[in-house]
């Protein structure tokens, strides 16, 4: 099972193992809060993805397609692979993310991908 959550809220014993989905550490979210079994820095999308998208829903659409392409090359392919290993691997997998926009974020993209 594979489950959707943001990093600032308060982890709970159904979230199984934990990774976090962003290139970006979190703004005032310390380590040690997180309880974090993982950290797929790489498999965030690009600084220059991230940065045009900049979580404007009416982007999702062509954001979502341009990440997909960028999870099939280089760093984050690498890093896909290993999450797709530790889905394989566990029982419960929580993607987290930092995004306030809980329905248009890379971990809705992953989470679809993953499921497909």
């Amino acid at each position: 099972m594979i489950q959707l959550k943001r990093v600032y809220e308060a982890p709970s014993e159904t979230d199984g193992y934990r990774v976090l989905v962003d290139r970006v550490w979190p703004r005032g979210e310390k380590k040690v809060e997180a309880k974090l079994n993982e950290w797929l820095r790489d498999i965030g999308p690009s600084k220059e993805l991230r940065q045009w998208f900049n979580h404007e829903d009416e982007k999702y659409p062509e954001f979502k397609k341009k990440y997909e392409e960028e999870l099939k090359s280089g760093p984050q392919a690498e890093a896909f692979e290993k999450l797709k290993a530790i889905v394989k691997d566990h029982k419960t997998v929580t993607l987290l993310y930092g995004a306030k926009n809980e329905v248009h974020n890379q971990a809705v993209v992953l989470k679809e991908l993953l499921e497909s």
